[in-house]
């Protein structure tokens, strides 16, 4: 039985896993924390939840307030929830984390109780590490969830524009699972996965060759079958 003849007093923070791709590689926006604790240190943008405001609104105003980088139309999407007791040393605070993927990185810049704010490679910064707070723990989830969700749902269209050529989707698909993809099984895959793309109508020239033809998302919730990892090659 849990003792309660003492209340406890808990903090509720957030923090936001932001994703995008960039010179071919999968980009995390970090703020660089400009007070204690962990002053100086790299973060992800997060911080108090306010009593008169949700978690999402919270998320989208901290992520604002950091980094001036506005989700807009950008679906944030609640992660996990991290409540370790000694995750932070200011006291007991349990974060609810959220992920978001943006098509181009904007230009962050750091505001609010953030000194500075960038795109960073997330592949370096889960092999070296030293992240503020639990924050490594949180930004590998965050890029386990996007690399699974690849397989099952239309996740990858997010990290391109409107309209989009099947190369350019093949490339987020090779820089998110880090490894080359045969073309032509791709495309087949995937204008033939009910839901995944439509066609615009429409191709466009990105140099010599032949123009590319142009789709955009098809608004299937989940995709079958999946495109898995483990066989799309």
């Amino acid at each position: 039985m849990v003792d309660t003849s003492e209340s406890q007093t808990f903090s509720v923070t957030v923090d936001v896993v932001a994703l995008t791709v960039m010179d071919q590689a999968l980009c995390a926006l970090l703020v660089e924390r400009g007070g204690d604790p962990f002053r100086g240190e790299w973060a992800l943008p997060g911080g108090f939840v306010d009593p008169s405001e949700s978690l999402h609104d919270a998320a989208v105003r901290e992520l604002l307030e950091e980094t001036a980088v506005s989700t807009g139309d950008v679906r944030l999407e609640q992660l996990a929830t991290y409540g370790a007791p000694d995750r932070d040393p200011r006291g007991r605070v349990v974060s609810v984390a959220w992920l978001a993927v943006l098509p181009r990185g904007p230009e962050p810049r750091g505001g609010s109780d953030a000194a500075h704010a960038a795109w960073k490679p997330a592949d370096c910064l889960l092999a070296r590490g030293g992240l503020a707070f639990d924050h490594r723990a949180i930004l590998a989830d965050g890029v386990e969830r996007a690399r699974a969700k690849l397989e099952y749902t239309g996740l990858a269209t997010e990290f391109v524009d409107e309209q989009f050529t099947v190369a350019q989707l093949r490339g987020v698909y090779e820089v998110m699972w880090g490894r080359r993809l045969d073309p032509g099984n791709f495309h087949r895959k995937v204008t033939r996965t009910e839901g995944f793309v439509e066609r615009v109508g429409r191709s466009v020239s990105h140099g010599p060759g032949r123009p590319a033809e142009l789709f955009r998302f098809g608004g299937a919730e989940v995709l079958y079958p999946p495109l898995s990892r483990s066989r799309l090659g």
